[in-house]
């Protein structure tokens, strides 16, 4: 459904290094920057990108939003959600774990990044 997700960043080195930690937890390289300063990273099945907002005005994390990364497994949401707190992501939501709803049963893990975007990994059980 979707070929990409670009979300706005302020320090872009800093972004880049929470997501190459965290990303890099769930097996993807490292992101790489264009001659824009943009930075993406590329998978088979889309493309994550970071970049400073085009209108020059402050990234700010949309209220209500969050982007999901998918996970091959529980330990993977634990991992990824490790490496990107010790890249300077934040705790939110509850602690990582499996939720029951309406999906079914999914193990969640959530962080805000270094410009307070929330994003989680999400395995279904």
């Amino acid at each position: 459904m979707f070929s990409h997700v670009m979300i706005g960043a302020n320090d872009l080195a800093a972004t880049k290094a929470f997501y190459d930690a965290a990303l890099g937890a769930l097996g993807l390289p490292a992101g790489r920057e264009d001659d824009k300063g943009r930075v993406f990273w590329m998978t088979k099945t889309g493309v994550f990108a970071v970049s400073r907002p085009i209108d020059g005005n402050p990234a700010c994390a949309a209220n209500g939003g969050t982007i999901g990364f998918a996970a091959d497994s529980p330990e993977a949401c634990d991992s990824w959600h490790a490496a990107g707190l010790a890249a300077g992501g934040t705790a939110c939501e509850d602690p990582p774990g499996v939720r029951a709803g309406a999906m079914g049963k999914l193990y969640l893990a959530y962080l805000r990044d270094p410009s307070g975007n929330k994003i989680c990994t999400m395995h279904r059980m």
